[in-house]
């Protein structure tokens, strides 16, 4: 029985740890914001700390008996013999277990354990290293082992290429659904002309949708005004094609468009619009309004526009 004090504790140690690693990672996959990988974490602790607790008790019960053993020879032989057989005086174990781990040598001794060389004066002990150190050693080899396996034999753990592969993802998620929100914001006050052939594309397909029956397929007019002259009712800059979308134009027929689509597809829209500008199609309505000059003003006012909006995103 004397042998169970060498029991080694770094197993139990590598069980906690490495199972909360396992866990951890085998639920990250699945829920890795959840509560399932905190449960996970405390039922392997709460293992752990059984396992402890048992593992105490049977040195405890085992303590006893040897004590008690004890007890019985020094009646049946008497002190005498016990103190020959060195019975008697065997420290508690608790002791021998941290003289064993740490293998001190008495001070009296430690001649027997001196290096031969000499350093400025200074001799070398060759003392023996630390329990914990060396317990430490052995964790991180066999972490090693299972961490080899785990990641490189098996399906369940994810190594390093696809976690970033999968945190790139989630991050693309996060930036599309920012710049979704940030889309949503645009109003008549920071719009710009966007020029993103996707966007304009995007655009074409809101203007064929709901513009086509009233300003022509072509923009060339018809119910509503001609889009692809110079000459404008309610102004011709990005900001005031994007306000009449959004307001419309009652008196003349024209719904306000902001309740059917969002300030994003407004704003796509209006910048196709703006691409209808002298392109000429046949058949054109004739003009409406007065002609529209852009004005350094305007072009400087874009410039801000574009630059407070790439200044939010940053934020």
């Amino acid at each position: 029985m004397k042998y169970i004090y060498r029991i080694p504790l770094s197993l139990l140690l590598l069980f906690m740890a490495g199972g909360t690693q396992l866990v951890a990672q085998a639920e990250q996959a699945v829920d890795p914001h959840g509560m399932e990988k905190i449960l996970g974490n405390t039922l392997v602790w709460v293992i752990g700390i059984v396992i402890a607790a048992v593992f105490g008790a049977l040195l405890y019960v085992v303590n006893l008996l040897m004590e008690a053993q004890k007890l019985r020879l020094l009646a049946e032989h008497g002190v005498e013999v016990l103190e020959k057989a060195g019975v008697a005086k065997r420290e508690p174990w608790w002791k021998r277990l941290n003289q064993q781990a740490w293998k001190l040598v008495p001070m009296e001794k430690e001649k027997d354990i001196l290096f031969d060389h000499e350093y400025d004066g200074i001799r070398e002990l060759d003392n023996s290293l630390p329990p914990w150190w060396v317990a430490m050693f052995y964790v991180t080899i066999a972490f090693a082992g299972a961490y080899l396996i785990y990641y490189h034999a098996t399906d369940y753990g994810v190594d390093q290429a696809t976690e970033y592969a999968m945190e790139m993802e989630r991050a693309e998620e996060a930036v599309q659904a920012y710049l979704a929100k940030q889309a949503d914001r645009v109003d008549e006050n920071n719009v710009v002309t966007l020029e993103d052939p996707k966007d304009i594309a995007l655009g074409e397909t809101i203007y064929t949708t709901y513009c086509v029956a009233c300003h022509g397929t072509q923009g060339e007019g018809g119910v509503g005004p001609n889009l692809t002259d110079q000459y404008w009712i309610h102004g011709g800059s990005i900001t005031d094609v994007f306000k009449t979308i959004k307001y419309g134009v009652p008196e003349k027929g024209m719904i306000a468009w902001n309740t059917q689509l969002r300030p994003a597809e407004i704003q796509k829209v209006a910048s196709f619009i703006m691409t209808l500008v002298g392109t000429d199609p046949p058949n054109q309505k004739e003009p409406q309004g007065e002609i529209y000059e852009a004005t350094p003003t305007d072009a400087s006012t874009a410039t801000d526009k574009k630059e407070d909006a790439i200044i939010g995103m940053n934020q």
